[in-house]
């Protein structure tokens, strides 16, 4: 009998720690270094790999991501080493997807073609901004024709390229920003990420914001604006919205995010990574440590793992549905009434289903574009029996 998780599918993620410059906005675990012993690195990722494959053998793996930090530091023999590793340690999907997350001040042809050549099959680029004061604002070391020569270099090296935007940004209007992703569509080949800018505790941001330094933040009420003109033009040109903030045309979504939220396994390595995995029945939640130093310590001592604990059916019943209700497909209810023991129900969920912000029948609980709006008050709506 197939376990739940080979419904959402395997993945790997490998999280590379560095980058040239931190920006204000960021709550990854990134760290800004003068000095990476590459090889020193790749010994550490090759050990893991090693590790983690042992325990999970003959699981066919449908992808591979490499994040950041800025993976296209990483000097392209050491992904190839990586990748290589990685075919031999896990049977293969026949269209296994391999994303290399990049910054258009790293990208260069050679670099990008090497990668190509080392087994990378999808480029996912964090452009951020296509003017340059904001660019400037957020942080970014690269400039709006620095970004399009980049991605100019992508789309000619790999045939699937994704890149990120910010919106709702210190004093974007909504004009200025339909101006801007109507430019960012006309050169899109198949997916975008469009993210709303998000103050994190702990981040440049959280800490100007907490002293009222930082001016020009957007309404909720042109917040919204801006999320369903994204959804709107986004149509227009083909892109569906088929996650809160992502959008692709038919067929060339991320597979790998979609194994998060679809619920599936997937192995994390490298400082800070995080990993769901299933043995005989039960998930597992894993952490690795987050400082650089210390995992690669602790992957020299054995294994690079800070936590690994079990995941109780009631708490996989809560990250499946915050998880697969970012989906336009939402949830199968059927595995929902395995991992709870009961058929959906929800004290609100009438009230929501009357207010038009979700739809159900027999096999599908969704959110729909009106709810995506206000996705986290669904949610938490939802979570109440």
């Amino acid at each position: 009998m197939a376990e739940d998780w080979q419904n959402g599918g395997f993945g790997l993620y490998i999280h590379w720690p560095f980058c040239q410059a931190k920006c204000p906005y960021c709550d990854f675990n990134s760290h800004v270094s003068q000095k990476i012993d590459q090889k020193r690195w790749l010994r550490a990722y090759l050990a893991e790999i090693d590790r983690v494959s042992q325990e999970t053998p003959n699981r066919i793996l449908n992808t591979v991501f490499f994040g950041g930090g800025t993976p296209s530091l990483m000097d392209p023999e050491i992904v190839a080493e990586i990748l290589d590793k990685v075919r031999r340690a896990w049977p293969s999907s026949n269209d296994v997807e391999i994303t290399l997350e990049a910054n258009p001040g790293t990208v260069e042809a050679g670099r990008f073609e090497a990668y190509r050549q080392g087994g990378v099959n999808r480029i996912s680029m964090g452009i951020q901004a296509l003017n340059d004061h904001d660019l400037q604002r957020l942080g970014r070391i690269h400039s709006v024709s620095e970004a399009k020569a980049a991605f100019d270099i992508a789309r000619t090296t790999f045939d699937r390229v994704s890149f990120d935007l910010i919106y709702a940004r210190q004093d974007q209007t909504l004009e200025d920003w339909r101006a801007e992703l109507r430019e960012a569509l006309s050169m899109a080949i198949d997916h975008l990420s469009l993210y709303q800018l998000t103050i994190e505790d702990g981040t440049a941001f959280g800490d100007r914001y907490a002293r009222g330094k930082l001016r020009g933040l957007p309404e909720d009420d042109l917040s919204a604006d801006m999320y369903e003109a994204t959804f709107d033009i986004c149509g227009e040109f083909g892109f569906e919205g088929y996650e809160v903030s992502n959008y692709a045309k038919v067929g060339n979504e991320s597979r790998h995010n979609l194994i998060y939220w679809r619920y599936g396994d997937y192995a994390g390595i490298g400082p800070g990574a995080h990993a769901r995995l299933t043995f005989n029945g039960q998930k597992y939640a894993a952490e690795s440590w987050r400082n650089p130093t210390k995992w690669l310590d602790s992957v020299q001592s054995g294994s690079g793992e800070s936590l690994r604990e079990c995941v109780d059916r009631e708490s996989q019943l809560i990250e499946f549905m915050l998880m697969g209700l970012r989906l336009s497909e939402g949830i199968d209810l059927l595995r929902y009434k395995q991992l709870a023991g009961r058929d959906f129900g929800s004290t609100k969920a009438d009230t929501l289903k009357d207010l038009g912000l979700i739809e159900w029948d027999d096999q599908r609980l969704r959110v729909l574009p009106n709810g995506r709006m206000v996705l986290n008050s669904v949610l938490a709506e939802l979570l109440v029996e």
